[in-house]
This record gives C-alpha cells, structure tokens and sequence, in this order.
C-alpha cells in the first residue's frame, strides 16, 4: 500500500508533530510519506500533488484552523480516485463523530482522540483484508450504519518512538519551527480548552526527549516550541529541563514554553534571571480573564496577584519575552469587564500581549452549556462567538478594532516610547488609547489594506492632529525617535515634512564640528567628518529636553537638538542630543 499522511499548516513556517508520531509509530512495518501545506495553498495545487505520489491512503489530520480546507481537498481527490481510502483524526474530528459521519460519506475512517496505536491497527487490518470492527478509537459507516467503537486506553508515551528522525526533515529544521511534547494532558480544567477533557498529565521518557533535542540543535533547528499545556506542572521536572536547555544550547537556538505564572516559585525565576542567556527562553503566558466571576463560571483557577509577580520577574530579569494571552467573550465578561481585564494585563507591558476571541471548540465545556449565557457562535469553524448574554457583537466588532492596532503598534514594536507616553499622558487608560485609535483605524478602512512602515507613522500622526491638538508636538517628537532609532540606514525620505531648513540645518552641523563634545563623548569619539555627517546622520529639533526624556521618560519644555548616526561600518543606530542653545 501507497500510504500518505498530509496536514495543512496555518502558516509554512509551522510543521505537524503529531503526523510524525504517525508516521514513526507505523514504521517499519508501513514506509509513509509525509506531505504537508499550508492553508493559503489552493485547493487544486494540493490535491495535484498528492494525486502524483499515487496514494492508496491518505491520511489527514484535522484541527480548527484547517478543516474546511481539508474538506476541500477530500471532495476533489474522492471524485477524482473514488477506491482512495482517506482516514481523518486530530482534535476537530474527534468530537460530535457522528455529525461528521453524516456530512462526509467521502471520509472512510474516523480516528478518534490518541491515534498511533489506532492508526497503525488500522494499516495493519486494510493491509491484510480484515474487519476493523474490532478496533478501539474508530469510527466509520457500514451498511448504511454509523459505528464508533470506544475509544482505547491511553498509551504509554515512553514506548513512543522518536518523531525527529526523518532524513527529508533535516535540511528545513533552520527554517521552521519545530514543535516536541514532553507530557500530554493538562491538570485543570479550564471549560473553553480542549484539555480539559483528558484527565491526568503524561509524560515522556526524560532521557530520550534530551537525545531528540540534541539531535534538534546538532541539525540546525533554531526554534523550538514545547507544547505541553503546562510545561511548569512539575517544578522538579521543569528546573532539571531549564536546566539541562541552559547547559546545551547552542547559539542562536530558542526554546518556547507555555507556562502557569501563578505556580511558578520565585526561587525558579531567581535561578532563570541568574543563569539563562538573554533570549533563550520565551513564555506563553494565558492570563484570559482577571474577572473573578468569569473565572470561576470556566473552572480556571488563577492567582492573579501571583501570575503578575512571576510576570514582573521575569521582566525585571530581561532574559525572556513573554506573550500573554486574553480572552474575549468569556461567560459574564462584558465590554467594561474586558476593558479591565485588558488593563489589568497591560500594566505589566508584557513583549507581546495578544488578544483573541472564545471559540466555540467542540467538546468543551462552554460549547456543551452555551445556551446558559444565550452565546451564538459560527456554525463552520474556527467556531468564533457573535455574541451572548453581556457581550453584544457591537461590542466584539468593536474589541476586535482594539486588536487589529496592538498588534501593529504594540506586539510589533514599532513605537514603544510612543506608545507609552500616550497611554500614560495621553489616554485615560491603555485600553482606551487603543479602542479610541482603532475605531478611527476601521472607519478609515486602513484595516483592509496594507502598511509600509511610514504609513503606520503618518496614521497615528492623522490620528492626533483630530484628538490632541495640544500635545502633539511633544508627540511627534517622541515618534520622530522611534522611527529613526529603529532604522538601519538613514531613511531617505522620513514620514514628516523636514522641519529644519537648508542653512539652518548647515549651521547646526557646523557646530557639531567645531563642538563634538556637546553631543558627548561618545559622539566625539566618532570624530566625524562634515560629510559623513550629511551622509549618515539625521538631526531633528524636538520641543523638549531630549536628554532628560531618554533618562527619565518625563517630559520637561525645552527645545533641544536629536542627532541620530546611521553607522555603515557596524550596522548600529546611535542617538545623541544637546541642548546647546549656541548650536541653533
């Protein structure tokens, strides 16, 4: 038998761990060949490659991101080979089996839940003409029947053999992200999240998932993401893995964990602030909600108080980023409760913060209560909710306008300075700057096209010239060194219209000359030349001590000179000032 197990990744860049368990399970009884796409693939260049491998199977697996397009796939190949057996598994098919029985007769098996032991019975049964019947965790239709046999007990992820060692993998390891699992399963119970259904946490034989990580890095691959639910369940365990990631790492490599901040022990952040390398880790942090109703109506147990702390502490530390996750449309979590919430978390300025929408996941806890919160939800997936008892879709539409320009112009970093003294002066609150700009943002319908960096500039800057007439000199003054100071080279045209005339600005150079030292010493050091200075600097006048704002991130009203110098030989951007009143 030809056999081909295929997936449709969300993005290139992404690669499935759980077709590779397959896959080395089967073997070597089943040689497999592995096929993966993305979602933006069409439909038609995906069912022409896989029908050129020849397959007598194909195996799909099968989650939110990716199901409609799957199924696209699997009505043309059915129509186009008929005899193709085509199996399904993953989490989107495991639940409401006999829904998906019905609406696909292309499908002919339906692995349910844990699929290695279930998909290599299943090879093993077609490979030699038995009945399936007899196997635990399958769903299929006979004789105009639906037939779901129960699912099997859980396997013993020590006997797993190794999912890495595929010689077809090794040359993309640099240029994706790999993905390794050292425990299944998940303690809490958390109503919207999938695993809150398998009780009981697994885990991986240490020593072996050491071996893979080594090979990992000794082959190239560079970023690697762990996908337990909670890598920090065990704080033995996680200590002896930070650890023994610490000892081995090569440069270059970073590793990638979702964390429970509020279990983590002060004593652990201490030892990651004392002996990570600077940007070897990054945590995934869920917050969700900081509602304590919300909360409670969802089974998540969360000290907020203490998940803050580790938050705090690992920043403070500045060895890992943090991307922190919420959840809009939680039970009795209405638009001022987001708001809150939203703040609540933005207080801790976390590298990235982002936002998204409760999905309606079949199986979960909040998808089988809906109608107790009156929640309405796509009926296709990613199930997203339209609304529910406190939240009204005006109110989602507008959230999701909050979240369409934090991810420009906060998780992006772009404009932090910016950012920050607009939320800290500017706006009532963080959340307000952010909805406030994103209304503009939508009505605008700059949330259907694209943005060079520039225009990312002048929106903001279109932005406030209608809000805050008052303060915008200040304002494009911190913008102007956020752009500047996050360019490699010197712009050739920058977003704003040059504010220095001609000879204004060769009489500022020319006592720069005469005067290195009132840019400093290290601008001295420099020892420019009149053209290098009209070559690879930039010197713009800003309305308020600039010297005291970088120290100090207050504002004090007096004109001063920002001189920010492009270095072609190193790559590097430095920024100096002078108040210097002589120089004007």
């Amino acid at each position: 038998m030809k056999i081909v197990l295929s997936t449709l990744n969300a993005k290139y860049i992404h690669t499935s761990l759980s077709i590779r368990y397959l896959k080395a399970y089967a073997a070597p009884e089943f040689d497999i060949t592995l096929a993966e796409y993305t979602i933006k693939d069409p439909s038609m260049n995906i069912v022409t490659d896989l029908y050129s491998k020849r397959p007598d199977i194909i195996g799909f697996s099968c989650y939110i991101w990716n199901i409609e397009e799957t199924i696209k796939v699997i009505k043309m190949l059915k129509k186009i080979k008929p005899e193709l057996i085509i199996i399904l598994g993953g989490p989107e098919v495991t639940y409401d089996v006999n829904e998906w029985i019905d609406r696909l007769p292309e499908v002919d098996y339906i692995v349910i839940g844990e699929g290695e032991q279930t998909f290599k019975q299943l090879l093993t049964n077609l490979d030699s003409g038995q009945n399936p019947d007899e196997i635990s965790g399958l769903a299929y239709c006979k004789d105009g029947r639906t037939i779901i046999n129960p699912q099997r007990n859980k396997i013993d992820l020590k006997d797993l053999p190794s999912p890495f060692r595929f010689e077809e993998d090794l040359s993309q390891l640099s240029k994706r992200v790999t993905y390794i699992e050292t425990s299944r399963g998940c303690p809490f119970s958390c109503q919207f999240c999938l695993s809150s259904i398998e009780v009981g946490v697994r885990y991986f034989d240490r020593e072996k998932i050491k071996e893979d990580i080594r090979f990992l890095m000794a082959n190239g691959a560079k970023t690697i993401k762990f996908v337990d639910r909670t890598f920090n369940i065990s704080r033995s365990y996680a200590m002896e893995m930070f650890q023994f990631l610490i000892d081995e790492h090569r440069p270059g490599t970073v590793f990638q964990f979702e964390i429970t901040a509020d279990i983590m022990r002060p004593e652990v952040i201490d030892f990651l602030n004392q002996n990570a390398p600077t940007g070897l880790f990054r945590f995934e942090i869920g917050v969700q909600s900081t509602n304590d109703l919300t909360n409670e109506l969802v089974k998540r147990k969360q000290n907020f108080s203490k998940l803050s702390r580790t938050v705090m502490m690992v920043k403070e530390g500045g060895k890992i980023d943090q991307h922190l996750d919420l959840i809009a449309g939680l039970p009795e979590e209405d638009y001022q409760s987001f708001r809150n919430t939203f703040n609540d978390v933005f207080v801790m300025r976390p590298e990235e913060l982002q936002l998204g929408f409760l999905k309606m996941l079949r199986g979960t806890g909040v998808r089988i209560r809906a109608s107790e919160h009156d929640y309405i939800y796509m009926d296709h997936s990613p199930y997203e909710i339209l609304g529910n008892n406190v939240l009204s879709f005006d109110d989602i539409t507008r959230i999701k306008q909050v979240e369409d320009v934090l991810e420009k112009y906060w998780n992006d970093h772009r404009m932090n300075e910016t950012v920050e003294y607009l939320v800290t002066h500017i706006f009532e609150t963080p959340f307000d700057f952010f909805q406030e700009f994103g209304t503009y943002w939508d009505k605008r319908g700059w949330s259907r096209i694209g943005h060079q960096l520039e225009d990312l500039f002048k929106r903001l800057s279109h932005f406030l010239h209608e809000n805050n007439q008052l303060e915008l000199p200040i304002i494009e003054g911190i913008m102007k060194y956020d752009y500047l100071r996050n360019q490699k080279y010197k712009p050739r045209k920058p977003w704003w219209d040059d504010g220095l005339q001609k000879e204004e600005r060769a009489k500022i150079y020319q006592y720069f000359i005469e005067n290195p030292l009132s840019l400093g010493n290290e601008f001295a050091s420099l020892n420019l030349q009149e053209k290098d200075l009209y070559k690879h600097t930039v010197v713009e006048r800003v309305p308020f001590d600039f010297t005291h704002f970088v120290q100090t991130g207050k504002i004090k009203l007096k004109s001063s000179y920002m001189v920010v110098y492009f270095d072609p030989t190193n790559q590097q951007t430095r920024v100096f000032s002078t108040n210097k009143r002589e120089s004007a």
